[in-house]
């Protein structure tokens, strides 16, 4: 499974973007897509994810501002990203996990920086 990210950037306090990630490859039986994020010096957290079943889990932190959504006929999921503060700036990565813990793939990453 190849995952391809798209739309991290520069973003004022208070903005908005949106990631997109697209799997693609041998995907197949009951899996989670989702988003972590690492800020220098920390260590790689889990944002969001979004079960095949149609469950979603979210991050206190960011529980009000971002939406996770998915389109599995696309194999894509988005995170929606609002009211950014300067403290979400991190490296934004996807992750596609088999359910059976058997498989675990992840994206390249894509820069965040929240900043006037």
């Amino acid at each position: 499974v190849q995952l391809a990210e798209s739309g991290g950037g520069l973003v004022q306090p208070g903005g908005s973007l949106r990631l997109s990630c697209e799997a693609s490859g041998s995907i197949s039986g009951h899996n989670v897509m989702g988003w972590y994020r690492q800020a220098p010096g920390r260590e790689r957290e889990l944002v969001a994810a979004f079960f095949d079943t149609g469950v979603k889990t979210y991050a206190d932190t960011v529980r009000d501002r971002f939406t996770i959504s998915r389109d599995n006929a696309l194999n894509t999921v988005y995170l929606q990203m609002n009211s950014l503060k300067p403290w979400d700036t991190a490296v934004y990565y996807c992750n596609w996990r088999s359910l059976d813990n058997r498989f675990e793939y992840w994206g390249q990453g894509t820069l965040v920086t929240v900043s006037s």
